[in-house]
Protein backbone atom coordinates (compact mmCIF):
# COMPACT_ATOMS: atom_id res chain seq x y z
CA UNK A 1 0.00 0.00 0.00
CA UNK A 2 1.26 3.56 -0.50
CA UNK A 3 2.57 5.73 1.79
CA UNK A 4 -0.06 7.73 3.89
CA UNK A 5 2.07 10.27 4.41
CA UNK A 6 2.67 11.77 0.68
CA UNK A 7 -0.66 12.28 -1.20
CA UNK A 8 -0.32 14.77 -3.55
CA UNK A 9 -2.52 16.78 -5.03
CA UNK A 10 -0.90 17.95 -8.58
CA UNK A 11 -1.58 20.16 -11.40
CA UNK A 12 -1.30 20.33 -15.01
CA UNK A 13 2.40 21.93 -14.62
CA UNK A 14 3.06 18.37 -12.76
CA UNK A 15 2.58 15.68 -15.52
CA UNK A 16 6.61 15.39 -15.24
CA UNK A 17 6.36 14.34 -11.88
CA UNK A 18 3.21 12.23 -12.05
CA UNK A 19 4.96 10.19 -14.86
CA UNK A 20 8.18 9.99 -12.88
CA UNK A 21 5.96 8.49 -9.81
CA UNK A 22 4.26 5.95 -12.55
CA UNK A 23 7.52 4.63 -13.56
CA UNK A 24 8.80 4.53 -9.54
CA UNK A 25 6.02 1.89 -9.46
CA UNK A 26 3.45 4.13 -7.29
CA UNK A 27 -0.09 4.95 -8.28
CA UNK A 28 -1.64 8.04 -9.31
CA UNK A 29 -5.18 9.03 -9.31
CA UNK A 30 -5.71 10.93 -12.94
CA UNK A 31 -8.17 12.49 -14.51
CA UNK A 32 -10.23 11.63 -17.84
CA UNK A 33 -13.21 12.80 -19.52
CA UNK A 34 -15.49 9.91 -18.04
CA UNK A 35 -14.18 9.65 -14.28
CA UNK A 36 -10.97 9.69 -12.26
CA UNK A 37 -8.84 6.89 -12.49
CA UNK A 38 -6.24 4.89 -10.23
CA UNK A 39 -3.64 4.75 -12.44
CA UNK A 40 -0.58 1.85 -12.12
CA UNK A 41 2.21 0.48 -14.47
CA UNK A 42 0.37 -2.02 -15.89
CA UNK A 43 3.68 -3.89 -16.22
CA UNK A 44 4.42 -3.67 -13.20
CA UNK A 45 2.60 -6.70 -10.59
CA UNK A 46 3.68 -4.95 -7.16
CA UNK A 47 1.82 -1.20 -9.19
CA UNK A 48 -1.53 -3.18 -9.84
CA UNK A 49 -1.43 -5.07 -6.24
CA UNK A 50 -1.51 -1.21 -5.06
CA UNK A 51 -4.14 -0.42 -7.30
CA UNK A 52 -6.64 -3.60 -5.82
CA UNK A 53 -5.24 -2.75 -2.30
CA UNK A 54 -5.52 0.79 -2.19
CA UNK A 55 -9.38 0.42 -3.86
CA UNK A 56 -10.29 -2.36 -2.03
CA UNK A 57 -10.86 -4.32 -5.54
CA UNK A 58 -11.82 -7.87 -5.75
CA UNK A 59 -9.29 -10.13 -7.34
CA UNK A 60 -11.56 -11.59 -9.49
CA UNK A 61 -12.51 -7.98 -11.48
CA UNK A 62 -10.25 -7.30 -14.43
CA UNK A 63 -8.73 -3.16 -14.95
CA UNK A 64 -8.74 -1.30 -17.92
CA UNK A 65 -5.50 -0.37 -19.42
CA UNK A 66 -5.54 3.15 -20.72
CA UNK A 67 -2.70 3.78 -24.09
CA UNK A 68 -1.76 6.72 -26.01
CA UNK A 69 -3.16 5.72 -29.56
CA UNK A 70 -4.61 2.57 -31.28
CA UNK A 71 -0.87 1.51 -32.31
CA UNK A 72 -0.20 1.13 -29.20
CA UNK A 73 -3.05 -1.02 -28.24
CA UNK A 74 -2.34 -3.44 -31.21
CA UNK A 75 1.25 -4.45 -28.84
CA UNK A 76 -1.16 -6.11 -26.74
CA UNK A 77 -4.01 -7.49 -28.46
CA UNK A 78 -5.39 -8.87 -31.42
CA UNK A 79 -8.26 -6.31 -31.90
CA UNK A 80 -11.09 -7.96 -34.59
CA UNK A 81 -12.32 -5.64 -36.92
CA UNK A 82 -15.52 -4.35 -35.73
CA UNK A 83 -13.42 -3.81 -32.92
CA UNK A 84 -11.23 -1.69 -35.14
CA UNK A 85 -13.98 0.18 -36.82
CA UNK A 86 -15.08 1.36 -33.83
CA UNK A 87 -11.58 2.34 -32.35
CA UNK A 88 -11.26 4.80 -35.55
CA UNK A 89 -14.92 6.10 -34.97
CA UNK A 90 -14.36 6.51 -31.08
CA UNK A 91 -10.60 6.62 -29.92
CA UNK A 92 -9.78 9.12 -28.17
CA UNK A 93 -12.46 8.87 -26.68
CA UNK A 94 -15.32 6.87 -23.69
CA UNK A 95 -15.24 3.32 -25.14
CA UNK A 96 -13.37 0.16 -24.01
CA UNK A 97 -12.85 -2.72 -25.96
CA UNK A 98 -12.23 -6.44 -24.96
CA UNK A 99 -9.97 -7.95 -27.41
CA UNK A 100 -7.35 -11.30 -26.88
CA UNK A 101 -4.07 -10.97 -25.53
CA UNK A 102 -1.53 -10.90 -27.45
CA UNK A 103 1.16 -14.43 -26.17
CA UNK A 104 3.76 -11.07 -25.85
CA UNK A 105 1.67 -8.74 -23.92
CA UNK A 106 3.74 -8.30 -20.87
CA UNK A 107 1.29 -6.36 -18.49
CA UNK A 108 0.70 -7.86 -15.16
CA UNK A 109 -1.46 -10.76 -14.66
CA UNK A 110 -3.38 -9.27 -12.31
CA UNK A 111 -4.63 -6.58 -14.95
CA UNK A 112 -6.82 -9.40 -16.88
CA UNK A 113 -7.97 -11.22 -13.70
CA UNK A 114 -6.35 -14.42 -15.42
CA UNK A 115 -8.67 -13.63 -18.10
CA UNK A 116 -7.44 -14.32 -22.13
CA UNK A 117 -8.58 -11.11 -23.21
CA UNK A 118 -7.51 -6.91 -21.90
CA UNK A 119 -9.71 -4.41 -21.58
CA UNK A 120 -7.95 -1.11 -23.61
CA UNK A 121 -9.01 2.19 -24.26
CA UNK A 122 -7.36 5.49 -25.16
CA UNK A 123 -8.50 8.41 -23.20
CA UNK A 124 -9.37 11.51 -24.72
CA UNK A 125 -8.76 13.73 -21.67
CA UNK A 126 -6.22 16.34 -22.31
CA UNK A 127 -4.20 15.70 -19.50
CA UNK A 128 -4.60 12.22 -19.39
CA UNK A 129 -3.03 12.36 -22.89
CA UNK A 130 -0.46 13.93 -21.97
CA UNK A 131 0.07 12.00 -18.94
CA UNK A 132 0.56 8.97 -21.51
CA UNK A 133 2.55 10.48 -23.93
CA UNK A 134 5.03 11.14 -21.00
CA UNK A 135 4.84 8.03 -19.34
CA UNK A 136 5.97 5.92 -22.31
CA UNK A 137 3.64 3.02 -21.92
CA UNK A 138 0.16 1.13 -20.78
CA UNK A 139 -1.64 2.71 -17.45
CA UNK A 140 -3.78 0.16 -15.59
CA UNK A 141 -6.68 2.40 -14.21
CA UNK A 142 -10.27 1.40 -12.84
CA UNK A 143 -12.24 4.34 -11.06
CA UNK A 144 -10.37 6.23 -8.28
CA UNK A 145 -12.74 4.98 -5.71
CA UNK A 146 -13.27 2.61 -2.86
CA UNK A 147 -14.60 -0.73 -4.68
CA UNK A 148 -18.19 -0.48 -4.76
CA UNK A 149 -18.64 3.29 -4.22
CA UNK A 150 -19.62 6.27 -6.25
CA UNK A 151 -16.90 7.00 -8.72
CA UNK A 152 -14.78 10.42 -8.70
CA UNK A 153 -15.72 13.06 -10.87
CA UNK A 154 -13.55 16.10 -9.22
CA UNK A 155 -10.24 15.69 -7.73
CA UNK A 156 -11.75 16.64 -4.23
CA UNK A 157 -14.30 13.28 -4.63
CA UNK A 158 -10.67 11.10 -5.31
CA UNK A 159 -9.33 12.76 -2.05
CA UNK A 160 -11.86 12.30 0.15
CA UNK A 161 -12.42 8.38 -0.92
CA UNK A 162 -8.44 7.56 -1.42
CA UNK A 163 -6.25 10.61 0.09
CA UNK A 164 -3.89 9.00 2.46
CA UNK A 165 -3.56 5.95 0.39
CA UNK A 166 -1.96 7.08 -2.72
CA UNK A 167 0.84 8.77 -4.26
CA UNK A 168 -0.84 11.84 -5.87
CA UNK A 169 -4.05 13.01 -7.46
CA UNK A 170 -3.60 14.87 -10.97
CA UNK A 171 -5.98 17.44 -10.50
CA UNK A 172 -7.94 17.91 -14.05
CA UNK A 173 -10.92 19.63 -12.93
CA UNK A 174 -14.27 18.34 -13.29
CA UNK A 175 -14.78 15.66 -15.81
CA UNK A 176 -17.26 16.66 -18.45
CA UNK A 177 -18.84 13.00 -19.52
CA UNK A 178 -19.33 11.78 -16.15
CA UNK A 179 -20.04 7.92 -16.21
CA UNK A 180 -17.51 5.71 -17.18
CA UNK A 181 -16.66 4.57 -20.66
CA UNK A 182 -18.45 1.66 -22.81
CA UNK A 183 -17.01 -1.83 -23.09
CA UNK A 184 -17.69 -3.89 -25.84
CA UNK A 185 -16.72 -7.46 -26.55
CA UNK A 186 -17.08 -9.18 -29.54
CA UNK A 187 -17.70 -12.42 -30.66
CA UNK A 188 -16.64 -13.03 -34.37
CA UNK A 189 -18.40 -10.20 -36.12
CA UNK A 190 -20.83 -9.54 -33.46
CA UNK A 191 -20.44 -6.71 -30.89
CA UNK A 192 -21.45 -7.59 -26.95
CA UNK A 193 -22.19 -4.58 -24.81
CA UNK A 194 -20.65 -5.94 -21.20
CA UNK A 195 -21.42 -2.23 -19.97
CA UNK A 196 -23.40 0.86 -20.69
CA UNK A 197 -21.48 4.11 -20.60
CA UNK A 198 -20.44 7.23 -22.64
CA UNK A 199 -20.60 6.16 -25.80
CA UNK A 200 -24.55 4.97 -26.86
CA UNK A 201 -25.68 1.59 -28.50
CA UNK A 202 -27.40 4.21 -30.77
CA UNK A 203 -24.00 5.38 -32.05
CA UNK A 204 -22.16 1.95 -32.43
CA UNK A 205 -25.62 0.73 -34.33
CA UNK A 206 -24.63 3.82 -36.60
CA UNK A 207 -21.02 2.96 -36.78
CA UNK A 208 -21.12 -0.78 -37.35
CA UNK A 209 -25.05 -1.22 -38.94
CA UNK A 210 -26.33 -3.34 -35.98
CA UNK A 211 -26.86 -2.61 -32.42
CA UNK A 212 -24.81 -4.17 -29.82
CA UNK A 213 -26.24 -7.30 -28.22
CA UNK A 214 -26.36 -8.04 -24.53
CA UNK A 215 -24.41 -10.24 -22.64
CA UNK A 216 -26.45 -13.26 -21.42
CA UNK A 217 -24.48 -14.45 -18.75
CA UNK A 218 -23.74 -12.98 -14.88
CA UNK A 219 -20.20 -14.22 -15.11
CA UNK A 220 -17.48 -10.83 -15.10
CA UNK A 221 -15.84 -10.87 -18.07
CA UNK A 222 -14.68 -7.33 -17.85
CA UNK A 223 -14.31 -4.46 -15.42
CA UNK A 224 -17.70 -2.55 -14.11
CA UNK A 225 -20.11 -6.02 -14.36
CA UNK A 226 -20.30 -6.10 -10.33
CA UNK A 227 -23.95 -6.25 -9.67
CA UNK A 228 -23.53 -3.54 -6.69
CA UNK A 229 -21.57 -1.01 -7.91
CA UNK A 230 -21.50 3.62 -7.99
CA UNK A 231 -23.12 3.13 -4.57
CA UNK A 232 -23.93 5.60 -2.03
CA UNK A 233 -23.25 4.80 1.96
CA UNK A 234 -27.03 5.33 1.96
CA UNK A 235 -30.42 3.49 0.63
CA UNK A 236 -31.31 4.36 -2.97
CA UNK A 237 -34.74 4.07 -4.20
CA UNK A 238 -35.15 4.81 -7.77
CA UNK A 239 -38.08 5.88 -10.23
CA UNK A 240 -39.76 8.41 -7.17
CA UNK A 241 -42.26 10.61 -8.58
CA UNK A 242 -42.82 11.44 -4.72
CA UNK A 243 -40.16 10.84 -2.01
CA UNK A 244 -41.06 10.20 1.33
CA UNK A 245 -40.31 13.25 3.55
CA UNK A 246 -37.04 11.83 5.04
CA UNK A 247 -35.68 11.39 1.56
CA UNK A 248 -32.79 13.27 -0.57
CA UNK A 249 -34.85 13.61 -3.66
CA UNK A 250 -32.93 13.76 -6.81
CA UNK A 251 -34.76 15.56 -9.41
CA UNK A 252 -34.35 14.91 -13.48
CA UNK A 253 -36.30 17.33 -16.04
CA UNK A 254 -38.61 20.24 -15.51
CA UNK A 255 -41.44 18.21 -13.67
CA UNK A 256 -39.33 17.78 -10.46
CA UNK A 257 -40.07 21.40 -8.15
CA UNK A 258 -39.11 20.82 -4.44
CA UNK A 259 -36.22 18.61 -4.94
CA UNK A 260 -33.16 18.61 -3.46
CA UNK A 261 -30.80 18.34 -6.37
CA UNK A 262 -31.58 17.91 -10.06
CA UNK A 263 -29.52 15.54 -12.38
CA UNK A 264 -30.53 18.40 -15.12
CA UNK A 265 -33.79 20.92 -14.76
CA UNK A 266 -33.94 21.53 -18.35
CA UNK A 267 -33.72 17.02 -18.90
CA UNK A 268 -30.52 16.82 -20.90
CA UNK A 269 -28.95 13.40 -20.75
CA UNK A 270 -25.93 14.85 -21.32
CA UNK A 271 -25.66 17.36 -18.52
CA UNK A 272 -27.75 14.49 -16.12
CA UNK A 273 -24.35 11.83 -16.85
CA UNK A 274 -21.80 14.69 -16.37
CA UNK A 275 -23.99 15.44 -12.85
CA UNK A 276 -24.58 11.79 -11.58
CA UNK A 277 -21.92 11.09 -9.76
CA UNK A 278 -21.74 14.41 -8.22
CA UNK A 279 -24.77 14.89 -7.13
CA UNK A 280 -24.90 11.22 -6.13
CA UNK A 281 -21.75 12.50 -3.44
CA UNK A 282 -23.94 15.81 -2.34
CA UNK A 283 -27.07 13.94 -1.58
CA UNK A 284 -25.39 10.93 0.20
CA UNK A 285 -23.64 13.71 2.70
CA UNK A 286 -26.63 14.73 3.66
CA UNK A 287 -26.87 11.36 5.80
CA UNK A 288 -30.69 10.12 4.79
CA UNK A 289 -32.07 7.59 2.24
CA UNK A 290 -31.95 8.92 -1.14
CA UNK A 291 -34.64 9.04 -4.11
CA UNK A 292 -34.32 9.92 -7.64
CA UNK A 293 -36.52 10.80 -9.84
CA UNK A 294 -37.15 8.57 -13.27
CA UNK A 295 -34.40 8.59 -16.35
CA UNK A 296 -34.76 8.02 -19.89
CA UNK A 297 -33.10 4.88 -20.99
CA UNK A 298 -32.12 6.20 -24.14
CA UNK A 299 -28.71 7.14 -25.35
CA UNK A 300 -26.25 7.88 -22.56
CA UNK A 301 -29.78 7.48 -20.21
CA UNK A 302 -28.86 3.99 -20.52
CA UNK A 303 -25.45 4.22 -19.02
CA UNK A 304 -27.02 6.35 -16.18
CA UNK A 305 -29.95 4.07 -15.61
CA UNK A 306 -26.83 1.10 -15.21
CA UNK A 307 -25.40 2.66 -12.76
CA UNK A 308 -28.45 4.01 -10.98
CA UNK A 309 -29.53 0.52 -10.80
CA UNK A 310 -26.01 -0.72 -9.25
CA UNK A 311 -26.08 2.00 -6.80
CA UNK A 312 -29.68 0.93 -5.64
CA UNK A 313 -28.78 -3.07 -5.69
CA UNK A 314 -28.30 -5.10 -2.79
CA UNK A 315 -25.14 -4.69 -1.09
CA UNK A 316 -22.69 -7.55 -1.33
Amino acid sequence: MENPTETAVLGPQDVGRAAQLLRAGRIVAIPTETVYGLAGDARNAQAVAAIFAAKGRPAHNPLIVHLASLDAADRFADLPAPARKLAHAFWPGALTLVAPLRSDHGLAQAVTAGLPTVALRVPAHPLARALLAEFGGPVAAPSANPSGRISPTNAAHVMAGLGGRIAAVLDGGPCPVGVESTILGFEGDKAVMLREGGISAEQIAAVLGQPPRQRDNARITAPGQMLSHYAPQARVRLNVSKPDTNEVWIGFGPNCAGATFSLSPSGDLGEAAANLFSTLHKADAMGRPIAIAPVPDHDIGAAINDRLRRAAAPRV
